[in-house]
């Protein structure tokens, strides 16, 4: 059993964008709908309280707190100040305590970026590429894109006084795109990282172009195409974490990362009522999927870890099909995302629906990363090598 070290606290329930994807609003479980609009100051002081005991419990040194939603900044700067100065006061010195939140950047003007500079919080964005790939899917209620809004506010986010808090972006890949378009667009933002994400669908509910058992690899083909433009690039001008993460582990080495090897899961959500929840993710195979039945004023973060899904996402390869457990790439893989992983009723265990592009991409950068290191083995000592990663 691992302990917990991210804590993502649902500032706020609603969103002000209709994203048509949004694994919130637009999928399986819809308990949003019940839930309060904003965290109150007790869940805050509760929540605070329970992650404070943790820390202690388990004598952490660090632990990150991440702002979520809905949209977070829904919650106002004020809500804001009062998660950060709850937890910093109730952890107190017995563990470094950094915070960042995930927004869409709508309301990213100067004061609020003032005040997250002011709070030392880093910001994450989601962005899907150039304005006609990004207004695809993240639009406003009436339709309208938000593209010139979003990036309005990563320029305000790129200028030097506030580049520090600049976390990097996330994209939700639609193979509908041209990979190299989507990837120049994202790069003109200059971010420090990139979060390539598979949009969400399992074995019942598959996601958009990938039949389930179909062998074709639509999803692995476009990542294929990122990955050989950024890996030949002189220079890496981001870190894109997906394919830095298997780099990693082709190199027998950690991932850090969720969507890639067999690290166990290490973070817990706090919801606007005080629930804890798993991944929010699960809320698209079925209503009350990501539930535990728990809550901060009720029940411990520990008791949160018996938690048989908690359980689950935490055994690694023992947690696996049989058919992953055979499979050669699976200490990469990991299984693939476990909310990917579902066929109704409540089966969990097989492999990922996107398994025949998960190899396609690992096979491909297995290769790659092979062939340079072979290379960099026969070159005379006195020449250059170039590094793998």
């Amino acid at each position: 059993m691992r302990p917990f070290r991210q804590f993502l606290l649902k500032l706020h329930s609603r969103c002000n964008l209709a994203c048509d994807y949004c694994y919130v609003y637009r999928h399986a479980d819809q308990s949003w709908r019940t839930r309060p609009r904003v965290m109150s100051e007790a869940v805050i002081s509760a929540a605070a309280r329970r992650i404070a005991e943790h820390v202690h419990a388990w004598h952490l040194d660090a632990v990150t707190i991440v702002l979520h939603g809905g949209e977070p900044l829904l919650a106002g700067v004020g809500t804001v100040r009062k998660v950060t100065g709850a937890v910093h006061a109730a952890v107190g010195p017995a563990a470094k305590v950094t915070f960042a939140i995930q927004t869409n950047g709508l309301l990213l003007d100067e004061a609020m970026l003032d005040a997250l500079l002011d709070l030392d919080i880093r910001v994450g964005i989601s962005l899907d590429g150039g304005r006609a790939e990004h207004d695809r899917h993240r639009n406003f209620a009436s339709g309208a894109g938000s593209f010139d809004a979003v990036a309005a506010a990563l320029n305000r986010l790129r200028h030097d006084r506030y580049r520090s808090l600049y976390s990097g972006l996330l994209c939700t890949v639609d193979v509908r795109n041209d990979p190299i378009d989507v990837y120049e667009s994202l790069l003109a933002f200059e971010p420090p990282a990139l979060d390539l994400l598979l949009p969400h669908g399992n074995w019942t509910n598959p996601p958009p172009r990938r039949a389930p058992g179909d062998p074709g690899t639509p999803y692995g083909d476009w990542l294929v195409t990122v990955f050989d433009r950024w890996y030949d690039a002189p220079d890496h001008r981001t870190n894109i974490r997906l394919f830095t993460a298997i780099i990693s582990l082709l190199l027998n080495r950690a991932s850090g990362y969720e969507a890639a090897g067999l690290d166990p899961v290490d973070y817990i959500t706090v919801e606007t009522d005080g629930s804890l929840e798993q991944s929010d993710v699960l809320k698209t195979v079925a209503e009350g999927a990501a539930a535990t039945g728990l809550s901060v004023f009720r029940n411990s973060f520990d008791e949160a870890l018996q938690h048989p899904g908690v359980q689950a996402r935490q055994q690694g390869l023992a947690a696996l099909s049989a058919d992953c457990r055979a499979c050669r790439i699976v200490r990469v893989c990991g299984g693939g995302h476990y909310a990917h992983r579902f066929r109704a009723p409540d089966d969990f265990a097989n492999p990922t629906v996107y398994c025949p592009d998960q190899k396609r991409l690992i096979g491909h950068i297995r290769e790659r990363v092979s062939a340079d290191l072979r290379r960099a083995a026969e070159r005379p000592p006195t020449a250059p090598a170039r590094s793998p990663a």
